[in-house]
């Protein structure tokens, strides 16, 4: 049945702008919430690196799962149409339901920032992580396909052109969102406290997608919509199942053996469908170690977004979110597929290197593992930056001087000298109590908690030495931030700000609370009693703390802040984000040898029936892929995070080379040629046919018991053939 002539625009059908705008507002959706996802799971969930890494790749990998469903249920049930609504709808709703998860007002009673039944909403992240995996894999398989179902046989031109134009919407809506949800991230929101806005870094991909259904039910009227006809997965998994229980029925040494395993299907299907069902088989076979290198891809949005929280983003000009980091891959794919295409395989060829598809995806394979050992390397530069955080049986102390002269202290190992108002630098170690002089003085045993970092404030209690002891900070201000305190030497109460930030009233020779201040320069309000202010600024970069000293010289007036001392209690981050990107450059680049020549190659090997069984495969080893990691974070007990790096980068190597063995022995073949074969009988399955014909002829005639002259001479003929 010819498909039915619609609208044309420049003589490509209407429909297609309602699937192409339907097809950028779900990847906006998809990829916008996904690049977020991991620090949401770190910094709103309260989750460690590893579990934060392990339920991020278990949704990827439940995404790249789904599609299988998502193809068997509109081929052979609801259509693609009615499929790509419904699972829309569904999708819709998990994106609103993330969104809503995402609102610490609804569960923070006491209204200090902090949800108090986290719960509910780990529980409600569950859920529409849940229902984004179904409508997000289930639709995928159904879009390009039905957008193709909109040409007629002689638009073969324009069929392709908007294969082109899907694909870059699929780009174009990545790269966006990757883009802009980060930002939307970064702004604070709340009704009760100001928060990092994660809802509404949800909530426009929510948005979105609810357009991308919205749009896309619009252009029903003009869609050419294909019954479901069956789906050739089913047929192929049921032969393929047919072939494995005969061959065990018949697994007795009586039975001949047959050349392939599959030809054990040939009781119950023809020899074409075996045919193809070997070939595709033979593909498939070569898939086996190709998850190792999405194990690898998808860290992108997971291990390298964390490496980046540790890591400067100042580009000067503009200043970029770790979660930003992740738009370097669509920004390098633009560029190295039309240099890959048109300049690098030109001149491989113009060498006169045989450079096979499946040579190509080895060395795809081998720069996803090198791509690895640079971000060990970065992560190497970013340990040595970091502070050494004391152990569960080990205390840390830093020594202040809050006295206007020079002291001189001694903690039973070591003796410095510390100047008015000033701060000891490093924090000093100690696995037991330890008896502290100041300025030869009587000694005092202190004793610090286990696992803890502290200040010790040296302070005038009349004519002798006093301390005090208050506890800091034991890992890196999160998201970037800097966790910055006041210590109020000055003789009377100070009321300190920051934005909309409050430290409340500090009374003297007391230690403020910490308040995470974003990177840049941070301005800082202070009061006395009196209501007389003084404009304290300071320029912050990421992840540093400081512990700022008001003393007792303190005086207002406009140069006020030029006596408040500060000690640096962990330094900022020192590593640029630059870094990262031969990484990415890296990793795109072995992505662009890879995937797409992987692509191709499947598509050249199969039956031209079966593509979407080598493309269900193909989103079933990203799907593995994925698994592996999640495996591997929660088994591996490597204490450094550069050691992770080195071990994946290792095992890919190590399947890199099984995979170049298994491609060295692998035998092109032409899948047109091998149907053509089977496209009609050959000369002896059409003898085996007569000679079946003829023996039931015979049989009919033998039971009329027909003893004429002419029957015996049909009988002879018949002998004769």
């Amino acid at each position: 049945k010819s498909k039915k002539r619609g609208v044309t625009v420049c003589g490509y059908p209407l429909s297609i702008f309602f699937i192409v705008v339907n097809e950028f507002c779900e990847r906006f959706s998809y990829y916008g919430m996904r690049a977020v996802l991991v620090l949401y799971f770190k910094y709103f969930l309260k989750w460690d690196d590893d579990f934060s890494t392990t339920i991020y790749h278990t949704f990827v990998a439940l995404c790249y799962l789904s599609p299988i469903l998502g193809a068997i249920v509109a081929d052979s049930w609801l259509g693609k149409f009615k499929t790509i609504v419904y699972l829309s709808i569904v999708y819709a709703a998990g994106q609103v339901v993330m969104a809503v998860s995402a609102i610490h007002d609804i569960t923070d009673g006491n209204k200090d920032g902090t949800p108090d039944n986290m719960a509910l909403h780990i529980a409600l992240s569950m859920v529409g992580l849940l229902l984004i995996a179904l409508g997000t894999g289930g639709i995928k398989p159904c879009v390009a396909a039905f957008g193709g179902d909109q040409f007629s046989e002689d638009q073969e031109k324009q069929r392709s052109t908007f294969f082109s134009i899907f694909y870059l919407s699929i780009n174009a809506g990545s790269l966006l969102s990757t883009v802009i949800t980060p930002i939307l991230r970064a702004q604070k929101c709340g009704i009760h406290t100001k928060q990092q806005c994660y809802p509404l870094a949800f909530g426009v991909p929510a948005a979105l997608m609810v357009v991308a259904l919205i749009v896309f039910i619009l252009g029903s009227s003009m869609y050419n919509k294909t019954a479901p006809s069956g789906n050739i997965m089913v047929k192929v998994c049921k032969c393929i199942f047919f072939a494995i229980k005969n061959r065990f029925r018949h697994r007795s040494s009586a039975y001949p053996k047959r050349e392939h395993w599959m030809d054990w299907a040939e009781e119950k299907y023809d020899k074409l469908l075996i045919a193809q069902v070997k070939m595709v088989l033979k593909v498939l076979f070569l898939y086996i170690p190709l998850p190792m290198f999405w194990a690898l891809f998808d860290q992108q949005g997971s291990r390298w977004t964390l490496q980046a929280t540790t890591m400067d983003g100042n580009f000067g000009l503009m200043v970029i979110q770790p979660d930003q980091m992740q738009t370097v891959n669509p920004i390098l794919i633009l560029i190295m597929v039309p240099v890959v295409d048109f300049i690098i395989y030109p001149l491989i060829s113009k060498c006169k290197l045989n450079f096979t598809p499946l040579r190509k995806m080895t060395v795809g394979m081998f720069l996803a593992a090198l791509a690895f050992v640079a971000a060990a390397l970065v992560q190497l530069q970013i340990d040595a930056t970091l502070p050494t955080f004391p152990s569960s049986n080990e205390q840390q102390a830093k020594f202040i001087n809050m006295v206007n002269r020079n002291l001189s202290i001694a903690d039973g190992r070591e003796n410095f000298h510390l100047g008015a108002f000033e701060g000891r630098q490093d924090y000093l170690t100690y696995t037991e109590p330890f008896l502290l002089t100041i300025n030869s003085g009587s000694p005092n045993l202190i004793s610090l908690p286990d696992g803890t970092r502290n200040t010790i404030v040296i302070v005038e209690q009349g004519p002798a030495f006093g301390y005090i002891t208050f506890q800091d900070i034991v890992a890196k201000p999160e998201e970037g931030a800097n966790a910055i305190r006041f210590f109020n030497g000055y003789g009377s109460v100070l009321n300190i700000t920051v934005g909309d930030q409050e430290y409340g009233d500090i009374v003297p020779n007391n230690m403020s609370i910490f308040i995470n201040v974003p990177q840049g320069t941070g301005k800082f309000f202070m009061k006395n009693n009196g209501g007389v202010e003084c404009v304290f600024s300071r320029k912050f970069g990421f992840g540093s703390s400081y512990t700022f000293l008001i003393p007792p010289t303190f005086v207002f007036g406009e140069h006020c802040g030029e006596s408040i001392k500060e000690v640096e209690n962990i330094k900022p981050n020192s590593i640029h984000m630059a870094w990262q990107i031969p990484q990415y450059f890296l990793m795109t680049s072995g992505e662009v040898v890879f995937s797409v020549t992987g692509l191709e190659f499947s598509y050249s090997q199969a039956p031209s029936n079966m593509k979407s069984v080598l493309q269900a495969g193909w989103l079933l080893t990203v799907a593995v892929g994925n698994i592996i990691v999640l495996i591997v974070a929660e088994a591996a007990t490597l204490p450094d995070q550069w050691a992770e790096y080195i071990l994946f980068s290792s095992l890919l190597v190590l399947v890199c080379i099984i995979f170049a063995i298994m491609a060295y022995f692998y035998t092109y073949t032409d899948p047109a040629k091998i149907e053509a074969l089977f496209a009609n009988p050959e000369p002896d399955d059409k003898e085996k046919k007569n000679l079946e014909m003829t023996k039931k002829d015979m049989a009919e005639k033998h039971e009329r018991r027909s003893s004429d002259t002419s029957s015996d001479e049909e009988d002879g003929k018949q002998t004769n053939f």
